[in-house]
Protein backbone atom coordinates (compact mmCIF):
# COMPACT_ATOMS: atom_id res chain seq x y z
CA UNK A 1 0.00 0.00 0.00
CA UNK A 2 2.73 2.49 0.93
CA UNK A 3 4.45 2.07 -2.45
CA UNK A 4 1.62 3.53 -4.49
CA UNK A 5 0.81 6.24 -1.95
CA UNK A 6 4.45 7.36 -1.87
CA UNK A 7 4.70 7.39 -5.66
CA UNK A 8 1.45 9.37 -5.95
CA UNK A 9 2.80 11.98 -3.56
CA UNK A 10 5.81 12.54 -5.83
CA UNK A 11 3.94 12.21 -9.15
CA UNK A 12 3.76 15.62 -10.91
CA UNK A 13 0.21 16.89 -10.56
CA UNK A 14 -1.96 19.88 -11.46
CA UNK A 15 -4.30 21.52 -8.91
CA UNK A 16 -7.22 23.49 -10.37
CA UNK A 17 -9.50 23.85 -7.36
CA UNK A 18 -7.68 25.29 -4.37
CA UNK A 19 -8.63 28.42 -2.42
CA UNK A 20 -5.37 30.04 -1.47
CA UNK A 21 -6.88 31.35 1.77
CA UNK A 22 -7.91 27.78 2.59
CA UNK A 23 -4.27 26.74 2.21
CA UNK A 24 -3.10 28.92 5.12
CA UNK A 25 -0.99 27.03 7.63
CA UNK A 26 -2.68 26.82 11.05
CA UNK A 27 0.39 28.36 12.68
CA UNK A 28 0.18 31.27 10.26
CA UNK A 29 -3.48 31.81 11.11
CA UNK A 30 -2.57 32.10 14.78
CA UNK A 31 0.42 34.38 14.16
CA UNK A 32 -1.47 36.74 11.85
CA UNK A 33 -4.43 36.85 14.21
CA UNK A 34 -2.15 37.91 17.04
CA UNK A 35 -0.28 40.46 14.92
CA UNK A 36 -3.49 41.97 13.53
CA UNK A 37 -5.45 41.72 16.79
CA UNK A 38 -8.09 39.45 15.29
CA UNK A 39 -9.88 37.56 18.06
CA UNK A 40 -10.16 33.81 17.58
CA UNK A 41 -12.59 31.60 19.49
CA UNK A 42 -9.69 29.24 20.23
CA UNK A 43 -6.00 28.91 19.46
CA UNK A 44 -6.32 25.15 18.94
CA UNK A 45 -6.70 24.55 15.18
CA UNK A 46 -8.35 21.20 15.83
CA UNK A 47 -11.10 23.11 17.62
CA UNK A 48 -11.07 26.12 15.29
CA UNK A 49 -11.64 24.02 12.18
CA UNK A 50 -14.94 22.48 13.26
CA UNK A 51 -18.04 22.66 11.06
CA UNK A 52 -21.05 20.49 10.30
CA UNK A 53 -22.15 21.91 6.95
CA UNK A 54 -20.91 23.96 4.00
CA UNK A 55 -22.28 27.15 5.54
CA UNK A 56 -20.63 26.24 8.85
CA UNK A 57 -17.35 25.72 7.03
CA UNK A 58 -17.73 29.11 5.35
CA UNK A 59 -17.93 30.77 8.77
CA UNK A 60 -14.54 29.23 9.60
CA UNK A 61 -13.14 30.14 6.17
CA UNK A 62 -14.21 33.76 6.60
CA UNK A 63 -12.58 33.86 10.02
CA UNK A 64 -9.31 32.61 8.52
CA UNK A 65 -9.64 35.19 5.74
CA UNK A 66 -10.03 37.96 8.29
CA UNK A 67 -6.46 37.50 9.51
CA UNK A 68 -5.14 38.79 6.16
CA UNK A 69 -4.83 42.51 6.78
CA UNK A 70 -1.71 43.74 4.94
CA UNK A 71 0.06 43.19 1.65
CA UNK A 72 2.77 41.33 3.55
CA UNK A 73 0.16 38.95 4.95
CA UNK A 74 -0.97 38.05 1.43
CA UNK A 75 2.65 37.58 0.38
CA UNK A 76 3.32 35.19 3.24
CA UNK A 77 0.12 33.25 2.55
CA UNK A 78 0.94 32.76 -1.12
CA UNK A 79 4.60 31.87 -0.53
CA UNK A 80 3.77 29.19 2.03
CA UNK A 81 0.80 27.81 0.08
CA UNK A 82 2.77 27.28 -3.12
CA UNK A 83 5.72 25.71 -1.31
CA UNK A 84 3.43 23.41 0.66
CA UNK A 85 1.68 22.17 -2.48
CA UNK A 86 4.94 21.75 -4.40
CA UNK A 87 6.21 19.53 -1.57
CA UNK A 88 3.51 17.03 -2.56
CA UNK A 89 4.04 16.96 -6.31
CA UNK A 90 2.00 19.95 -7.50
CA UNK A 91 3.83 21.37 -10.50
CA UNK A 92 1.13 23.79 -11.61
CA UNK A 93 -1.89 25.25 -9.85
CA UNK A 94 -4.57 27.79 -10.56
CA UNK A 95 -5.67 29.15 -7.18
CA UNK A 96 -8.78 31.08 -6.26
CA UNK A 97 -8.65 34.19 -4.12
CA UNK A 98 -11.82 35.87 -2.87
CA UNK A 99 -11.08 39.46 -1.82
CA UNK A 100 -14.47 41.19 -1.59
CA UNK A 101 -14.64 41.02 2.22
CA UNK A 102 -11.24 42.64 2.39
CA UNK A 103 -12.18 45.33 -0.11
CA UNK A 104 -15.29 46.19 1.89
CA UNK A 105 -13.04 46.47 4.96
CA UNK A 106 -10.85 49.01 3.15
CA UNK A 107 -8.02 46.97 1.67
CA UNK A 108 -6.72 47.83 -1.79
CA UNK A 109 -7.10 45.21 -4.53
CA UNK A 110 -3.84 46.26 -6.13
CA UNK A 111 -2.01 45.57 -2.87
CA UNK A 112 -3.70 42.16 -2.51
CA UNK A 113 -2.79 41.10 -6.04
CA UNK A 114 0.75 42.45 -5.77
CA UNK A 115 1.22 40.70 -2.44
CA UNK A 116 0.00 37.39 -3.79
CA UNK A 117 2.22 37.75 -6.85
CA UNK A 118 5.28 38.51 -4.75
CA UNK A 119 4.78 35.44 -2.58
CA UNK A 120 4.05 33.16 -5.53
CA UNK A 121 7.06 34.39 -7.48
CA UNK A 122 9.36 33.72 -4.52
CA UNK A 123 7.95 30.21 -4.09
CA UNK A 124 8.24 29.50 -7.81
CA UNK A 125 11.94 30.36 -7.60
CA UNK A 126 12.40 27.71 -4.91
CA UNK A 127 10.33 24.96 -6.54
CA UNK A 128 9.76 23.54 -9.99
CA UNK A 129 6.17 24.72 -9.91
CA UNK A 130 3.98 27.49 -11.28
CA UNK A 131 0.86 29.22 -10.03
CA UNK A 132 -1.80 31.37 -11.68
CA UNK A 133 -4.69 33.15 -9.95
CA UNK A 134 -8.46 33.26 -10.37
CA UNK A 135 -10.33 36.17 -8.80
CA UNK A 136 -13.58 34.87 -7.34
CA UNK A 137 -16.77 36.87 -6.95
CA UNK A 138 -18.26 36.19 -3.52
CA UNK A 139 -21.92 35.23 -3.90
CA UNK A 140 -22.60 36.42 -0.35
CA UNK A 141 -22.04 40.03 -1.46
CA UNK A 142 -24.27 39.87 -4.54
CA UNK A 143 -23.91 40.48 -8.28
CA UNK A 144 -23.13 44.21 -8.08
CA UNK A 145 -20.14 43.65 -5.83
CA UNK A 146 -19.08 40.84 -8.14
CA UNK A 147 -19.11 43.13 -11.13
CA UNK A 148 -17.20 45.78 -9.19
CA UNK A 149 -14.48 43.23 -8.42
CA UNK A 150 -14.15 42.26 -12.07
CA UNK A 151 -14.03 45.90 -13.08
CA UNK A 152 -11.17 46.49 -10.65
CA UNK A 153 -9.31 43.39 -11.87
CA UNK A 154 -9.71 44.52 -15.47
CA UNK A 155 -8.44 47.97 -14.51
CA UNK A 156 -5.35 46.48 -12.90
CA UNK A 157 -4.73 44.45 -16.04
CA UNK A 158 -5.08 47.49 -18.31
CA UNK A 159 -2.71 49.49 -16.11
CA UNK A 160 -0.11 46.71 -16.07
CA UNK A 161 -0.24 46.71 -12.27
CA UNK A 162 2.16 44.41 -10.38
CA UNK A 163 0.87 40.84 -10.45
CA UNK A 164 -2.16 41.61 -12.62
CA UNK A 165 -0.92 39.35 -15.44
CA UNK A 166 -0.99 36.40 -13.04
CA UNK A 167 -4.79 36.73 -12.63
CA UNK A 168 -5.96 34.76 -15.66
CA UNK A 169 -9.51 33.92 -14.69
CA UNK A 170 -12.68 34.99 -12.91
CA UNK A 171 -14.92 32.68 -10.89
CA UNK A 172 -17.52 32.75 -8.13
CA UNK A 173 -17.75 30.92 -4.84
CA UNK A 174 -19.37 30.97 -1.39
CA UNK A 175 -22.81 29.56 -0.63
CA UNK A 176 -25.03 28.26 -3.44
CA UNK A 177 -28.15 27.90 -1.29
CA UNK A 178 -30.91 30.25 -2.40
CA UNK A 179 -28.64 31.95 -4.94
CA UNK A 180 -29.41 32.29 -8.65
CA UNK A 181 -25.92 32.21 -10.13
CA UNK A 182 -27.14 33.61 -13.45
CA UNK A 183 -27.62 36.99 -11.74
CA UNK A 184 -23.82 37.27 -11.83
CA UNK A 185 -23.95 37.59 -15.63
CA UNK A 186 -22.90 41.28 -15.64
CA UNK A 187 -19.65 40.38 -13.90
CA UNK A 188 -19.00 37.49 -16.24
CA UNK A 189 -19.81 39.56 -19.32
CA UNK A 190 -17.28 42.15 -18.20
CA UNK A 191 -14.72 39.43 -17.46
CA UNK A 192 -15.25 37.92 -20.91
CA UNK A 193 -14.77 41.28 -22.63
CA UNK A 194 -11.60 41.87 -20.61
CA UNK A 195 -10.11 38.56 -21.76
CA UNK A 196 -10.38 36.54 -18.54
CA UNK A 197 -11.08 32.82 -18.53
CA UNK A 198 -14.35 31.89 -16.82
CA UNK A 199 -15.17 29.34 -14.16
CA UNK A 200 -17.55 29.06 -11.22
CA UNK A 201 -18.48 26.96 -8.21
CA UNK A 202 -21.69 25.09 -8.90
CA UNK A 203 -23.00 21.72 -7.83
CA UNK A 204 -21.53 21.59 -4.35
CA UNK A 205 -24.99 21.95 -2.87
CA UNK A 206 -27.13 22.76 -5.91
CA UNK A 207 -28.64 20.88 -8.84
CA UNK A 208 -27.63 19.74 -12.31
CA UNK A 209 -29.98 22.36 -13.76
CA UNK A 210 -27.96 25.04 -11.98
CA UNK A 211 -24.80 23.69 -13.61
CA UNK A 212 -26.50 23.80 -17.02
CA UNK A 213 -27.51 27.41 -16.41
CA UNK A 214 -23.90 28.32 -15.67
CA UNK A 215 -22.92 26.96 -19.07
CA UNK A 216 -25.89 28.28 -21.04
CA UNK A 217 -26.31 31.71 -19.46
CA UNK A 218 -22.90 32.57 -18.02
CA UNK A 219 -20.79 30.80 -20.64
CA UNK A 220 -18.46 29.21 -18.12
CA UNK A 221 -15.47 27.28 -19.46
CA UNK A 222 -14.97 25.18 -16.32
CA UNK A 223 -17.24 24.02 -13.52
CA UNK A 224 -15.94 23.77 -9.95
CA UNK A 225 -17.39 20.82 -7.99
CA UNK A 226 -20.18 19.81 -10.41
CA UNK A 227 -21.14 16.83 -8.24
CA UNK A 228 -24.72 16.23 -9.51
CA UNK A 229 -23.88 16.52 -13.22
CA UNK A 230 -24.92 12.91 -13.88
CA UNK A 231 -28.49 13.70 -12.77
CA UNK A 232 -29.00 15.26 -16.21
CA UNK A 233 -28.11 12.77 -18.94
CA UNK A 234 -28.08 15.41 -21.68
CA UNK A 235 -25.89 17.76 -19.64
CA UNK A 236 -23.40 15.01 -18.84
CA UNK A 237 -23.25 13.96 -22.49
CA UNK A 238 -22.70 17.54 -23.58
CA UNK A 239 -19.93 18.17 -21.07
CA UNK A 240 -18.25 14.90 -22.00
CA UNK A 241 -18.52 15.64 -25.72
CA UNK A 242 -17.15 19.18 -25.34
CA UNK A 243 -14.66 18.13 -22.63
CA UNK A 244 -15.72 20.96 -20.35
CA UNK A 245 -13.56 20.42 -17.26
CA UNK A 246 -15.02 19.74 -13.83
CA UNK A 247 -12.69 20.41 -10.91
CA UNK A 248 -13.86 17.76 -8.45
CA UNK A 249 -12.84 17.79 -4.77
CA UNK A 250 -13.77 14.31 -3.52
CA UNK A 251 -12.64 14.53 0.11
CA UNK A 252 -14.05 18.04 0.47
CA UNK A 253 -17.43 16.80 -0.74
CA UNK A 254 -17.39 14.39 2.21
CA UNK A 255 -15.95 16.52 5.02
CA UNK A 256 -17.09 20.04 4.05
CA UNK A 257 -20.25 19.80 1.93
CA UNK A 258 -21.33 16.52 3.59
CA UNK A 259 -22.65 15.45 0.20
CA UNK A 260 -21.48 11.88 0.87
CA UNK A 261 -20.99 9.87 4.04
CA UNK A 262 -17.86 8.15 2.71
CA UNK A 263 -15.40 8.79 -0.08
CA UNK A 264 -16.33 5.39 -1.53
CA UNK A 265 -19.84 6.73 -2.17
CA UNK A 266 -18.64 9.61 -4.33
CA UNK A 267 -19.86 9.84 -7.92
CA UNK A 268 -16.33 10.50 -9.19
CA UNK A 269 -15.70 7.09 -10.83
CA UNK A 270 -19.09 7.31 -12.56
CA UNK A 271 -18.21 10.78 -13.83
CA UNK A 272 -15.02 9.50 -15.40
CA UNK A 273 -16.77 6.41 -16.77
CA UNK A 274 -19.19 8.78 -18.51
CA UNK A 275 -16.27 10.42 -20.30
CA UNK A 276 -16.28 13.63 -18.27
CA UNK A 277 -13.03 15.57 -17.91
CA UNK A 278 -13.17 15.32 -14.11
CA UNK A 279 -9.98 16.26 -12.28
CA UNK A 280 -8.95 15.63 -8.65
CA UNK A 281 -8.33 18.57 -6.31
CA UNK A 282 -8.18 19.50 -2.61
CA UNK A 283 -10.37 22.64 -2.28
CA UNK A 284 -9.12 23.96 1.10
CA UNK A 285 -6.19 21.72 2.00
CA UNK A 286 -5.03 23.30 5.25
CA UNK A 287 -8.54 23.55 6.65
CA UNK A 288 -9.12 19.85 5.97
CA UNK A 289 -5.61 18.63 6.89
CA UNK A 290 -5.02 17.46 3.32
CA UNK A 291 -2.61 17.75 0.41
CA UNK A 292 -2.94 16.66 -3.22
CA UNK A 293 -0.69 13.64 -2.74
CA UNK A 294 -2.99 12.39 0.01
CA UNK A 295 -6.04 13.13 -2.11
CA UNK A 296 -4.67 11.10 -5.03
CA UNK A 297 -3.90 8.19 -2.69
CA UNK A 298 -7.36 8.37 -1.10
CA UNK A 299 -9.04 8.39 -4.52
CA UNK A 300 -6.95 5.44 -5.71
CA UNK A 301 -7.83 3.48 -2.59
CA UNK A 302 -11.54 4.34 -2.59
CA UNK A 303 -12.13 3.50 -6.25
CA UNK A 304 -9.48 0.80 -6.72
CA UNK A 305 -7.63 2.82 -9.33
CA UNK A 306 -4.28 1.61 -10.64
CA UNK A 307 -1.11 3.63 -11.16
CA UNK A 308 -1.98 4.09 -14.84
CA UNK A 309 -5.45 5.36 -13.86
CA UNK A 310 -3.90 7.96 -11.58
CA UNK A 311 -1.32 9.03 -14.15
CA UNK A 312 -4.18 9.61 -16.59
CA UNK A 313 -6.00 11.73 -13.99
CA UNK A 314 -2.83 13.81 -13.63
CA UNK A 315 -2.68 14.22 -17.41
CA UNK A 316 -6.33 15.26 -17.45
CA UNK A 317 -5.40 18.03 -15.03
CA UNK A 318 -3.02 19.36 -17.67
CA UNK A 319 -5.75 19.17 -20.31
CA UNK A 320 -8.11 21.17 -18.08
CA UNK A 321 -5.68 23.92 -17.09
CA UNK A 322 -5.31 27.36 -18.68
CA UNK A 323 -1.62 27.29 -19.56
CA UNK A 324 -0.48 27.94 -23.14
CA UNK A 325 -0.26 24.82 -25.32
CA UNK A 326 3.54 24.78 -25.25
CA UNK A 327 3.56 24.75 -21.46
CA UNK A 328 0.90 22.04 -21.43
CA UNK A 329 3.04 19.89 -23.73
CA UNK A 330 6.02 20.25 -21.39
CA UNK A 331 3.89 19.29 -18.38
CA UNK A 332 2.44 16.26 -20.16
CA UNK A 333 5.95 15.04 -20.97
CA UNK A 334 7.02 15.56 -17.37
CA UNK A 335 4.08 13.49 -16.10
CA UNK A 336 4.52 10.74 -18.69
CA UNK A 337 8.21 10.39 -17.86
CA UNK A 338 7.43 10.29 -14.14
CA UNK A 339 4.73 7.74 -14.83
CA UNK A 340 7.45 5.43 -16.09
CA UNK A 341 10.23 6.15 -13.60
CA UNK A 342 8.03 6.27 -10.48
CA UNK A 343 5.86 3.23 -11.22
CA UNK A 344 5.59 1.24 -7.98
CA UNK A 345 6.13 -2.52 -7.92
CA UNK A 346 2.56 -3.07 -6.73
CA UNK A 347 0.12 -0.49 -8.05
CA UNK A 348 -3.10 -2.32 -7.29
CA UNK A 349 -4.08 -0.17 -4.31
CA UNK A 350 -2.92 2.83 -2.30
Amino acid sequence: MAGLATALDVLPKVELHCHIEGAMRPATVLELARANRIPLPTEDPTELYRYDSLDGFLDVFWLVQSTLCTRADWTRLAYEAVLDSAAHGVVHQECFFTPTRHLVAGQDLGDIVAGLDEGIAAAEEESRSSCLLIGDMDRAFGPAAGRDLVEELAGLRRAGAPGAERVVGVGMDSTELGIDSTTFLPGYDLARSAGFRLTGHQGENSSASDIAACLDVLGLQRIDHGVPVLDDVDLAARMADEQIPITVCPTSNVVIARYFDRLEDHFYPHMRAAGLLATVNTDDPALTDLNLGQEYAAVARAFEYTWDDMVQIALDGVEACWLPDSDKDALRLRIIEAGTTLRPDDDSNA
